[in-house]
């Protein structure tokens, strides 16, 4: 069962700030630590998480020293601690709320996304300036105009939001929401956009990520 936002109470606290390289690692190990959970398999080692995640055993164990969460000797990691540590770390126990601002194809299907509430991502609200959207029913939801986002976000206790606009409008969607009192923006647009220091920011760019894979392919031996 999952935890209400303002209820949760990390058992796992962090040590030490956590680098933004190693965040990204840890919804990879909560991924195969879960498969290890299905199977009833109950310690794992680093050596098997570095070989399964195409990392070093020695980067495995560095990333857990910033926890308060450690392995015992020739048996590796508790496979149950283990993921209660990276779910409370990464807030997975938690019922997060969520809108998406930009009713084009890539919000639409965000929006009907299934893995999001199986994950406690929940998709409340989808907006979008253009008129001939609005209204438009989504799965349960239906477009509305970015004017009701500030009552949307209030009343609901929305905690994100996902800026699926072209990258002209990123910036003011960006304002709206951070003024709507949105605490997290996951921003798909391809552009940058500045937000005050007391809401977090994370780019997730599609094309900038095929092209990254590009380059890869082309210049692989």
């Amino acid at each position: 069962m999952r935890v209400a936002l303002r209820n949760v109470r990390l058992m796992h606290s962090p040590k030490k700030a956590i680098p933004p390289s190693v965040v990204k690692r840890l919804p990879k190990y909560l991924a195969y630590v879960q498969a290890l959970s299905l199977q009833k398999l109950e310690w794992v080692s680093s050596n098997e998480l570095a070989d399964q995640l195409g990392l070093t055993s020695s980067t495995v164990r560095q990333d857990f020293s910033y926890f308060d969460f450690s392995g015992i000797s020739k048996r590796g990691y508790e496979v149950s601690g283990l993921q209660s540590m990276l779910t409370q770390i990464l807030g997975a126990d938690s019922d997060w709320k969520v809108v998406v601002v930009g009713a084009g194809n890539l919000g639409r299907a965000l929006a009907l996304h299934e893995e999001f509430p199986r994950r406690g991502f929940n998709i409340v609200g989808i907006f979008d300036a253009d008129p001939a959207k609005q209204g438009m029913v989504i799965g349960s939801l239906t477009v509305k105009s970015p004017r009701e986002l500030p009552t949307v976000v209030g009343q609901l206790g929305v905690n994100m939001g996902i800026v699926a606009v072209p990258a002209e409008a990123a910036q003011p969607v960006a304002d709206l929401l951070v003024a709507a009192g949105v605490k997290g923006l996951l921003n798909m647009a391809l552009t940058h956009i500045i937000v005050p220091k007391s809401v977090s920011v994370i780019d997730s760019r599609i094309v900038a990520s095929l092209l990254e894979l590009s380059h890869s392919v082309l210049f692989s031996d």
